[in-house]
């Protein structure tokens, strides 16, 4: 067993405590019918509320939040409206950059959606996002792990290491074939050598940040790659590719400062592989909170008012 995470354990646990932290504060819920979507919290909530055309704004009750119109029947028809309402925010420079791509809003992956929205606008809304991806392992004397570097021009986490493959879930399209074309276009990794990777998590992401609220399911996978394989990005997104030892990793992951600073979301895939493969195990005092970091509630909880405790 190699034992660096149990050294880094609570540098780890400190640093992602801190970056995973549960949202603060009252969040709204957006709902599409009875359903519940997204959250936001009340800046971003007063924002939306000027757009009575598409949003219903509820003060009190079991409907407090924010509403899609139910003039808005369809789902072509919510996702016309939410494109005009994305783009004002987008020009009131509200949104990270532009990503000409469209994530589902639905109640589970896979679901009908309820309607689309461009990537670039989801944690505004505070929907629930989801995310595959893989820890590039190879075997020796010793485990090795790949990392790689995101290229400065990302709209997020720019210059940061990240796993050595990880994309979020366009609309439409399923966790394996996302695995699949990530890592060819991160890694240079051929599709029949992709298809061998392990399923091995689902971990969740409920955080808040500057443009919004993460609330994010990410699929972890685990490829054994052979010893002379060499990643080569293929999309301008990563500059770096590094081959580290679970101890190098470990003290990555607990790392905060300089430009060796892995993301938050890779820094949780990375501690999930760790506890998997015992690089920390029960006899750690920081196991069971190192544990728990990887499941956070992706729902919040409703704020009570007077008028509801009245």
């Amino acid at each position: 067993m190699e034992t660096g995470a149990i050294v880094h354990g609570p540098a780890i646990l400190a640093r992602l405590a801190a970056l995973l932290a549960e949202p603060r504060g009252d969040y709204l819920p957006l709902r599409i019918g009875r359903e519940v979507v997204g959250w936001v919290d009340e800046g971003r909530a007063v924002v939306l509320a000027r757009f009575a055309n598409v949003f219903d704004r509820r003060t009190s009750g079991l409907t407090t939040g924010l509403a899609f119109n139910a003039s808005l029947e369809t789902a072509p028809a919510r996702t016309a409206a939410l494109d005009r309402v994305v783009d004002v925010l987008a020009a009131e420079g509200r949104l990270s950059a532009w990503r000409h791509e469209r994530y589902a809003i639905a109640t589970h992956l896979g679901a009908p959606p309820l309607c689309l929205i461009e990537r670039a606008a989801a944690r505004f809304f505070g929907i629930r996002t989801y995310a595959a991806h893989v820890n590039g392992l190879v075997r020796g004397s010793s485990t090795s792990m790949w990392l790689s570097r995101r290229s400065a021009a990302k709209a997020i986490d720019p210059g940061l290491l990240d796993n050595l493959v990880g994309g979020g879930i366009p609309a439409g399209a399923a966790v394996a074939e996302t695995m699949i074309r990530e890592a060819w276009e991160e890694a240079g990794i051929p599709a029949d050598i992709a298809a061998t990777a392990t399923p091995a998590a689902e971990l969740r992401v409920c955080r808040a940040q500057p443009d919004g609220l993460q609330r994010e399911t990410v699929f972890a996978h685990d490829l054994w790659l052979e010893a002379d394989f060499v990643p080569s990005n293929q999309d301008g997104e990563a500059v770096e590719h590094r081959l580290v030892s679970l101890d190098e990793a470990a003290a990555l992951i607990a790392n905060d400062r300089g430009t060796d600073v892995v993301t938050a979301d890779a820094s949780l895939v990375i501690l999930d592989f760790l506890l998997r493969h015992c690089s920390v195990g029960p006899e750690s005092p920081d196991w069971r909170a190192l544990g728990a970091l990887r499941y956070p509630p992706l729902e919040l909880s409703i704020p009570r008012t007077d008028r509801d405790l009245g």
